[in-house]
């Protein structure tokens, strides 16, 4: 069946880096367009990118620039590199698949602090 385990999280000062990884099993990960997802306290939960099998990744505007997506298809891992980290990032990240349905990941906690 389809697992997804994020970790990488953590807290960290504003304008400091984390690495997030998920790493991926029961499906060809190397055809999946793996997505990134946050959710800050009390919104919804939404997209912070999106990898597809073309390794060409697609950002939302609020971190383009400062959020880089990776896959390493021999690992069946996705990362979500992020810099330049603002306290508005703070939130649970969860590693997202679509396959007849959503799949996600336990998530992992960033926090950052001002």
């Amino acid at each position: 069946q389809v697992q997804l385990v994020e970790s990488g999280g953590g807290l960290v000062q504003a304008g400091g880096s984390l690495r997030l990884s998920c790493a991926a099993s029961g499906f060809v990960f190397s055809d999946a367009t793996m997505n990134w997802f946050r959710q800050a306290p009390g919104k919804e939960r939404e997209l912070v990118g999106t990898i597809p099998p073309d390794n060409r990744p697609l950002y939302i505007d609020s971190v383009q620039g400062r959020f880089t997506i990776t896959r390493d298809n021999t690992k069946n891992t996705v990362y979500l590199q992020m810099n330049s980290l603002k306290p508005e990032d703070t939130g649970v990240y969860y590693c997202n698949l679509f396959y007849a349905r959503n799949y996600w990941g336990q998530g992992t906690q960033v926090t950052v602090s001002s």
